[in-house]
């Protein structure tokens, strides 16, 4: 191959990028590139091998045609397969109406027998249709009560849980020996199955109903108590407050909205590991917060936050104490009376009720002792006395002649200091 050689690529003066080589430089020849002598502006128009770069790794215009081509035809493709998958659209044909074929009666008067699943004319009585389904909820079963109960009806809807538990609840068995490994799976189980949001109010629901039950309130102090807990968690208002706290404030809030009010050291017993200044705290800024004030609108029934009196307390420490119906009415009257004239103005609603009990149960002659009357209250027996000494030196306002006259029992000579 005499007279052959290797020439180097060369770079043309008018091209900028190596990319743009000439092709003719770059494979083994003998001659010089035809187009070297060739001018920049004539090299542009007539080398083979010129491309215009207008963005790195560009696609060839043949490719993109290519290209879109074939998303148009995947995407003409993807249409005809969801219009042959999609499935016809039921409405209900108004025009047409159901009447019995034997009276033809229009309007129809056809009465659904779910007992028998058929559809029959109430007035003349023949069977229109048949197989109905009963789509009625199956509140009542009976069954024998020893066998397994056909009802497929789940327990009510309980706006309070609303998101908090929205998937299935496993509950893992205790009954592992006391090895606690079981008390551990149930801890991994509610770590996973909720977030720590919902985890939090979920056990301040616990805590909530546990303290419930052990002072004996009503379902609705419970539910008031544990919406209220809710609210207070979803709009962050206490970061950084106890929980017990917290909880102990809802719950003095929602027993004076149920109409069962409860002394401050009443709630305070029920909670441990907080001062009654916290808790005190927690109240108030409840009460700001959500605008409870004295005036405000309250369930039927409810208590509202007006100052817990004495009559409000009368009739549980009554029914402690064992007292007739007729004797708890009579210190209601009693204890309003005193309200109204202002007698022992400064005491505690406790106190002013415990005096209120000793004093009716003297002149009803149904004997109490202030150490009892105490247990009940929680109010010392020589505060009781001593309330019980100022109201015998106004006896004569408070024993008026509507209550002493309202029973052959009553002697108001039996209340002496």
């Amino acid at each position: 191959m005499e007279g052959w050689k290797i020439r180097r690529p060369q770079i043309h003066s008018c091209i900028p990028l190596p990319s743009e080589l000439c092709g003719s430089c770059t494979v083994l020849t003998g001659e010089l590139c035809p187009w070297l002598p060739l001018t920049r502006q004539q090299q542009q128009q007539q080398h083979p091998s010129q491309r215009a770069v207008t963005q790195p790794y560009a696609v060839s215009a043949r490719y993109a045609a290519a290209r879109a081509e074939r998303a148009a035809q995947a995407a003409g493709a993807s249409a005809m397969l969801q219009a042959q998958n999609r499935k016809p659209t039921f409405t209900e044909a108004r025009d047409i109406r159901l009447i019995c074929p034997e009276c033809r009666e229009d309007p129809p008067d056809l009465v659904e027998a779910y007992s028998s699943g058929d559809l029959v004319c109430g007035s003349c009585g023949m069977v229109v249709g048949d197989r109905i389904v009963d789509t009625r909820s199956e509140w009542r079963t009976f069954a024998n009560e020893d066998g397994d109960d056909p009802s497929r009806v789940g327990q009510a809807t309980n706006p309070i849980l609303d998101g908090l538990t929205e998937s299935l609840e496993t509950r893992i068995s205790s009954s592992d020996g006391g090895s606690g490994l079981s008390f551990a799976l149930q801890r991994a189980t509610n770590r996973t199955a909720t977030s720590n949001a919902n985890r939090h109010i979920l056990e301040g629901f616990d805590a909530i109903q546990n303290k419930v039950e052990r002072m004996s309130l009503p379902r609705s102090a419970a539910e008031a108590a544990k919406q209220l807990f809710r609210r207070v968690q979803d709009e962050k208002i206490m970061r950084g407050r106890k929980t017990e706290a917290i909880i102990a404030a809802v719950l003095f809030v929602a027993c004076k909205q149920s109409g069962t009010p409860r002394t401050f050291p009443e709630i305070m017993s029920s909670v441990s590991g907080v001062t009654k200044r916290q808790v005190v705290d927690c109240f108030k800024e409840i009460q700001a917060t959500f605008e409870l004030g004295q005036s405000d609108a309250r369930p039927e029934g409810g208590a509202g936050l007006n100052i817990t009196s004495a009559v409000d307390l009368i009739n549980r420490f009554c029914n402690l104490l064992g007292l007739e119906r007729i004797v708890v009415r009579s210190t209601e009257e009693i204890a309003g009376v005193i309200r109204e004239k202002g007698f022992l103005d400064g005491r505690s609603p406790v106190t002013i009720a415990a005096a209120c009990i000793y004093l009716t149960t003297t002149i009803w002659g149904v004997h109490r002792s202030t150490k009892r009357i105490a247990e009940a209250t929680g109010v010392s027996p020589a505060t009781i006395k001593g309330s019980y000494r100022d109201l015998i030196k106004v006896k004569d306002q408070i024993l008026t002649p509507e209550i002493v006259n309202r029973s052959d029992r009553i002697d108001a000579s039996r209340a002496v200091a």
